[in-house]
């Protein structure tokens, strides 16, 4: 039996299925057996197609007007060719002549498989090259360091003074986790070294705590 599947990508009236629709008529899909979608070829939910590809069974053809109504990109296309031929379900496109139930057919779908691993490879040759570069102009990836230079100096001699991480993070408008971060990158001995439980820490002396309560040993 064959099925046919149609997709426009809006409801507009300048887009209709009537063109598809008669195609698929022509070819000989009875109109009862049409699924079709309003949406654009990049969306994933599809519920016609959906359907479409629940109502077929084993020896049916699935039945489009043109390749590009069915799948998003080439690999999304292979991937539903190839989920149909798990199903023992054939696939005919019109405009392009594809047909799985024949041997040029089924040749032309194996030259399209080896283009969409050729695609990933390329793009995976892209991306190497494109880190190797940025890498030689001394960039790296990841997030750019959000305290650097200066501020990074002053951050630490304001630490090496007595100032608590919050107070810190409130006179230099940093985030918690950034300034741990952070500190652990450049390896401040804070960082790499916390505090014992139960161990109290003497301000310099003079420098009064956060708490507002100058220490008694800081003034011996």
């Amino acid at each position: 039996m064959l099925v046919g599947y149609m997709r426009v990508s809006s409801d507009s009236d300048r887009q209709n299925t009537d063109l598809q629709r008669d195609a698929l008529l022509s070819a000989g899909v009875d109109d009862r057996h049409l699924f079709e979608d309003h949406a654009s070829g990049a969306k994933s939910d599809r519920p016609g197609l959906t359907r479409a590809l629940d109502f077929v069974r084993p020896g049916d053809v699935l039945v489009v007007w043109k390749l590009d109504r069915l799948g998003r990109s080439l690999s999304h296309l292979l991937a539903i060719v190839n989920s149909l031929k798990d199903k023992q379900v054939a696939f005919r496109s019109l405009t392009e002549g594809m047909d799985t139930t024949k041997a040029s057919g089924e040749l032309l779908f194996h030259v399209f498989g080896a283009l969409a691993q050729y695609e990933r490879a390329l793009a995976q040759e892209r991306v190497v090259a494109g880190l190797a570069a940025a890498k030689r102009r001394g960039r790296v990836g990841g997030r750019p360091r959000a305290i650097v230079g200066e501020k990074l100096d002053a951050i630490i001699a304001a630490l090496d003074g007595g100032m608590s991480k919050a107070a810190v993070c409130r006179n230099f408008g940093v985030k918690r986790t950034t300034l741990i971060e952070t500190l652990a990158r450049v390896g401040w001995p804070s960082a790499a070294s916390p505090v014992e439980p139960g161990a109290r820490h003497v301000a310099p002396r003079g420098v009064v705590p956060a708490s507002g309560t100058v220490l008694l040993g800081s003034l011996a």
